[in-house]
């Protein structure tokens, strides 16, 4: 079973993908393109040029799982941050409302805490 959380990174490739590919296809991109580990428990999502379809390709302890939707009316947003980079890290409630079809463009995110922050502050202050 597919199972995504908020403690997993997820990888969106920038390239549009032949949805016809499967396992061994995605698993190549991911190596060859995105030259990342494909057993480290990170998730990658893959979209269609039209992007009306998304697959996302995990490793979960003893095999890979392929979640794959296709749209019947309206398109997946994502705006790619960066033309040069073959993929980028997007968290765990961007990809949910990328699934749900809120425009990312228009999302405000209001402050909150974080744990790496408290750390850096505390060492930029000297203790």
């Amino acid at each position: 079973m597919l199972t995504l959380n908020p403690n997993t990174r997820y990888f969106v490739y920038q390239g549009y993908v032949n949805m016809l590919k499967s396992f061994n296809g995605l698993c190549g991109i991911v190596t060859n393109e995105l030259h990342q580990n494909l057993l480290t428990g990170d998730v990658f999502i893959f979209f269609n040029k039209r992007r009306t379809s998304i697959k996302i390709l995990a490793w979960e302890k003893d095999g890979f799982s392929i979640y794959y939707k296709r749209l019947e009316k309206g398109t997946y947003e994502f705006t790619p941050s960066d033309i040069h980079e073959k993929r980028i890290v997007i968290s765990y409630a961007e990809l949910l409302l990328i699934l749900q079809g809120v425009s990312l463009a228009r999302v405000h995110y209001r402050p909150r805490y974080k744990q790496n922050e408290k750390l850096s502050t505390a060492g930029a202050s000297g203790g």
